[in-house]
């Protein structure tokens, strides 16, 4: 699994819809797990069950601390396209979120107290507060880092189910011109899609779903849409004529009829006129203008 610095720019498939649902549905059940368990060894934990004012006061907190999470979340997942979005950012980010939530039961104790629905010796705000900073970064800290260690793996055996196409069971043997096929696994390692680079013009991200524009046997234009991170495909064709041009689009770099250049950037135009105009970003500029230049 490849090693990330605070600098590197963070795995998109990480902000992206499915992996952020998952990670909020598995921080909610266990850290609910995990101050319910250590409840009896915290003195400055008022969680309970049952009935009476503190229950309300402990479903409303956590109806609030999970919409603190859901919120950021979101606004996690909207930073998806932007190109600067590192993983120190995204650790940043997460710190940030865990200590409102820290200082939101901060003051939901103090609170409490004051009005007498909670009654806990020996208050002090500071005391309090990082108290409540070690166990939300036990019980949000942790499913977000065993989240994404997960997603990560996942990535990676997708993206090597996607490399070996030799491994896929077929009653006839391979040819040569077979080998050169592109092949498509969805997210659960089933082969989808297959086809010869000759047809394919360019493949289009849309969340964790791709959408191929490619022409069948009879030169019509179709689109093939499959669960698929646009990542996975450029890992594992970047030795093939397949070119990352921006964070939507994978061009196939023979059929671009024309590279325009704009005021600040650039536009492929394909050899089909069934297909739109694809941007080029700064991101991808110069590996786009070196593969253009240097094709045969």
């Amino acid at each position: 699994m490849p090693k990330y610095s605070p600098g590197d720019q963070l795995p998109r498939f990480l902000l992206g819809k499915h992996q952020l649902v998952m990670t909020v549905v598995f921080a909610a059940f266990f850290s609910l797990l995990f101050l319910l368990v250590s409840i009896p060894f915290s003195h400055n934990a008022w969680f309970e069950l049952g009935r009476g004012e503190v229950f309300v006061f402990t479903v409303v907190f956590y109806l609030i601390a999970i919409a603190v999470v859901v919120f950021s979340k979101i606004g996690m997942h909207l930073m998806q396209g932007a190109d600067n979005f590192t993983v120190g950012h995204y650790i940043v980010w997460n710190l940030l979120e865990m200590l409102l939530v820290a200082l939101l039961y901060s003051f939901f104790t103090l609170e409490g107290d004051k009005f007498g629905i909670i009654n806990l010796s020996d208050m002090d705000f500071w005391r309090l507060l990082l108290s409540a900073i070690v166990y939300v970064l036990i019980s949000l800290g942790v499913p977000y880092l065993v989240a994404a260690q997960y997603f990560m793996l996942e990535e990676k055996d997708n993206t090597i189910r996607l490399m070996n196409y030799g491994n896929v069971v077929s009653d006839v043997p391979l040819s040569p011109g077979e080998e050169r096929r592109i092949t498509l696994f969805d997210n659960s390692g089933a082969l989808k899609f297959s086809i010869n680079p000759d047809n394919l013009y360019f493949i289009e991200s849309d969340d964790n779903y791709i959408q191929v524009w490619y022409t069948d046997s009879t030169g019509e234009m179709k689109k093939y849409m499959l669960r698929c991170r646009l990542k996975t495909v450029e890992e594992s064709f970047s030795d093939s004529e397949l070119v990352r041009c921006h964070r939507k689009y994978i061009i196939n770099i023979r059929k671009v009829r024309v590279l325009a250049s704009e005021r600040d950037s650039y536009t492929v135009e394909l050899e089909s006129d069934a297909t739109p105009r694809i941007p080029v970003s700064k991101t991808y500029e110069q590996a786009v203008l070196a593969r253009f230049n240097s094709r045969n």
